[in-house]
């Protein structure tokens, strides 16, 4: 056994959650200098990692792996969750990068709030040790919340970690953790609920047309996918037309005018909906305007003005309303 370093430093993987918070304080306990690393793409943002480590006090890295993760996400290993959730790739890979980020910044050992049994699919014993095997730190991957039930680690034969003062914790129940909390003095963490947009059926449906329909997409089009109804006009084109006040803010903050186009009613309340990447001619321009109008309070026997902008069009259509009921085939995953 090598004996103890002067100043051990552990990085984390910190999602914000309970867990992350209970493995960095376990550590933190046995004087190991823990820091936490967290990662966001369009599918899940850092956003309650920002918040635990505000509170905890623990230095955070954030890190946008977008570009890594696509590659993955179109063709994982081992398959889907139930929708479009990669669960076990999705952690080795990030397990990879924080491993890179550990080698890079003199860290001696990764580790995370994963507990054996809490998810069926991706926190077995099988699957926490295919995402060990795949992340290129076999053995370096410390989970202290049920490390008394896993191998030991090198940390734990090198003596950097005291394994007894370890958890042993397995199964969805949550009260060993609430009752670490209490003991700990954390009163204020998230619901253990995730924030993982390809675990929602109707994004991974609109995601999937994305996949069977491009090639190439872009950030900004991944966004857009969370917010309104979405509809397959041809090959080439996808409409989205917002529910909401807020849901129209948030699609124009994602577009780009050179790639698509913006179409908005004109003297009279509707919505806002978004051609992402428009390619194709105003007839298929004005089939998208009048599905537009067809979500106003307009009499459909009178025309509605619709102005279009982005691409190089910059004008007003005036166009029948198109009823909802007749184009609900043409949705996508019914949203």
């Amino acid at each position: 056994m090598k004996p103890k370093k002067n100043k051990v430093r552990a990085l984390g993987l910190c999602s914000g959650g309970l867990d992350s918070m209970l493995a960095a304080v376990i550590l933190r306990q046995q004087g190991i200098d823990t820091e936490w690393i967290s990662f966001e793409t369009p599918f899940f943002s850092a956003d309650k990692a920002r918040k635990a480590a505000d509170l905890l006090g623990i230095s955070l890295t954030v890190c946008n792996i977008t570009d890594r993760y696509l590659p993955m996400l179109t063709a994982p290993p081992c398959g889907y969750g139930q929708h479009m959730n990669p669960c076990m790739d999705c952690h080795a890979l990030m397990f990879r990068i924080a491993g890179e980020w550990m080698e890079a910044n003199d860290f001696d050992f990764l580790f995370s709030g994963e507990v054996l049994g809490q998810r069926p699919f991706s926190q077995t014993r099988p699957s926490l040790r295919y995402v060990e095997k795949h992340s290129g730190r076999d053995g370096y991957i410390v989970r202290p919340l049920s490390a008394r039930l896993l191998d030991e680690t090198i940390p734990e034969k090198n003596g950097w970690i005291d394994r007894n003062r370890l958890m042993a914790i397995s199964g969805r129940s949550r009260k060993e953790q609430m009752a670490l909390a209490e003991r700990f003095g954390i009163r204020h963490y998230p619901s253990p609920a995730g924030g993982c947009l390809l675990t929602d059926k109707g994004y991974s449906d609109r995601l999937r047309d994305v996949f069977a329909h491009q090639k190439v997409y872009r950030e900004s089009e991944l966004h857009l996918l969370r917010y309104g109804r979405h509809f397959r006009l041809s090959a080439a084109t996808r409409l989205i037309v917002g529910r909401t006040r807020d849901e129209n803010e948030e699609l124009v903050r994602y577009v780009d005018p050179s790639l698509d186009v913006v179409l908005k009613t004109q003297g009279i309340p509707g919505p806002t909906a978004v051609l992402p990447g428009f390619s194709e001619d105003a007839a298929m321009l004005r089939l998208a305007a009048s599905i537009c109008a067809g979500y106003t309070k307009a009499d459909r026997s009178q025309t509605v003005s619709v102005f279009a902008n982005g691409v190089g069009y910059r004008e007003a259509f005036s166009i029948f309303p198109l009823p909802p009921q007749e184009v609900r085939e043409r949705l996508i995953g019914g949203s």
